[in-house]
């Protein structure tokens, strides 16, 4: 691996994260898979998971030539006139595919530890809205 095929912390955390979800059944069974994007803004169409830009602190290096970072960010889940049920189901769905036992495949580098921290489901100012936020936090590395 070198640093010409690693992605930037949080742009290869949110791919991984992406492609774990398109690959569970049961999550496209819930959204469709246009609607599972890096994004940040409540959508013009729902159901959908919007995977936030998020947070990257840099670790620095060590002898081995390697990089590492924390990576944080929110995953916004969102319905219209479906009901908060109906986005608790979806981050649920969500949150089990990304509990997976196996590693989160990150381009370019690799990921340690991977981790769901917090669900909350915040009430959006429009009633017909359904939000729900998962905040996820990720040590990925790669070598330079």
């Amino acid at each position: 691996m070198s640093e010409l095929t690693m992605l930037e912390p949080t742009v290869a955390v949110q791919t991984a994260i992406r492609s774990r979800l398109l690959d569970q059944a049961y999550v496209m069974a819930l959204v469709p898979r246009d609607n599972v994007r890096a994004d940040r803004i409540r959508p013009d169409k729902t159901p959908a998971v919007l995977i936030g830009n998020g947070t990257t602190v840099l670790h620095g290096d060590d002898y081995t030539a390697q990089r590492a970072a924390w990576v944080y960010l929110d995953i916004h889940i969102w319905t219209l006139d479906q009901g908060q049920d109906a986005t608790k189901e979806i981050a649920f769905a969500v949150c089990n595919a990304l509990d997976s036992k196996s590693k989160l495949q990150i381009e370019g580098g690799y990921c340690d530890h991977f981790k769901v921290t917090r669900a909350v489901y915040p009430r959006d100012p429009d009633p017909r809205f359904g939000h729900g936020v998962l905040s996820v936090e990720a040590l990925i590395r790669w070598i330079v």
